[in-house]
C-alpha cells in the first residue's frame, strides 16, 4: 500500500474518531455539563466556542467568525498541497504523519464550524438534537466547535509570594479542547523535536 494511501486511511480514522466524540458530547450533555473520568484531574466538561484552538476567540462577531472559517478553509488546501508534495518527495515518514496531524485537526475543527449550526439545535438549557425539526441553530460557516477535554491538574489559592497570582485561585490546566485541537498540537510538537533537520536541509 502507498505512503498517500495509508495517509488517507489515517486521517480518516482520527476524523472519524473526532467527530464520533462530539456527537456524542452534543447529543447527550448541556453547555457546562461534566463528568469526572480520572479523579479531579481529567474531566469531560462540554463547552462550545467560536473560535479558534483552545477556545481562543477571533473579535468581531459573525463577522470574525466568517472569516477565521475561510481563512480555516484555505489554510487546509494549502497543507493538503504540501502533503502531496512531501509524499512525491519521499519525505521521512515523521514529517508525513506530523503533518497528517495537523491537517487532520485543521478538517475536525472546521467540520463544526461549517456544519454543525445547520445539523443542531443549539445546548443551552436542553440536549441538542441531530437534524431537528425546526433546523439549526445558525448557518453555513457559523457552527460552533465542541470542547471537552479538561485537564485541572491543580485547583486552589496560591501562595502570597507568587508574583500577580499570589493568594488568587489558580487553575492549571484551564483550557477546555478537543481531540482536533490534540492532533494539531501534536503534530506541531513532532516537527519542533523531532523534524527540525529536515527543514534546515530544505532549499
Amino acid at each position: 500500500m502507498s505512503t498517500g494511501k495509508k495517509l488517507i486511511i489515517f486521517i480518516v480514522a482520527l476524523l472519524i474518531i473526532d467527530q464520533v466524540v462530539k456527537i456524542w458530547i452534543k447529543t447527550h450533555m448541556m453547555i457546562g455539563d461534566e463528568f469526572s473520568v480520572f479523579g479531579d484531574w481529567f474531566k469531560i466538561h462540554f463547552i462550545e466556542n467560536n473560535g479558534m484552538a483552545f477556545g481562543m476567540e477571533l473579535g468581531g462577531g459573525r463577522w470574525g467568525k466568517t472569516v477565521l472559517s475561510v481563512f480555516r478553509l484555505v489554510a487546509v488546501v494549502g497543507i493538503a498541497w504540501y502533503l502531496r508534495h512531501l509524499i512525491k518527495q519521499k519525505a521521512p515518514t515523521g514529517v508525513i504523519l506530523s503533518f497528517g496531524l495537523i491537517f487532520c485537526g485543521a478538517v475536525g475543527n472546521i467540520i463544526d464550524s461549517m456544519f454543525y449550526g445547520m445539523i443542531f439545535n443549539d445546548s443551552y438549557s436542553q440536549v441538542a438534537t441531530l437534524f431537528p425539526k425546526g433546523g439549526g441553530y445558525s448557518s453555513f460557516l457559523h457552527g460552533k466547535v465542541v470542547d471537552m477535554l479538561y485537564f485541572p491538574l491543580y485547583e486552589g489559592f496560591l501562595p502570597e509570594w507568587v508574583p500577580f497570582w499570589g493568594n488568587k485561585f489558580f487553575v492549571f490546566f484551564r483550557p477546555v479542547f478537543n481531540l482536533a485541537d490534540s492532533y494539531i498540537t501534536i503534530g506541531v510538537l513532532m516537527l519542533l523535536l523531532f523534524h527540525r533537520k529536515f527543514f534546515a536541509t530544505q532549499k
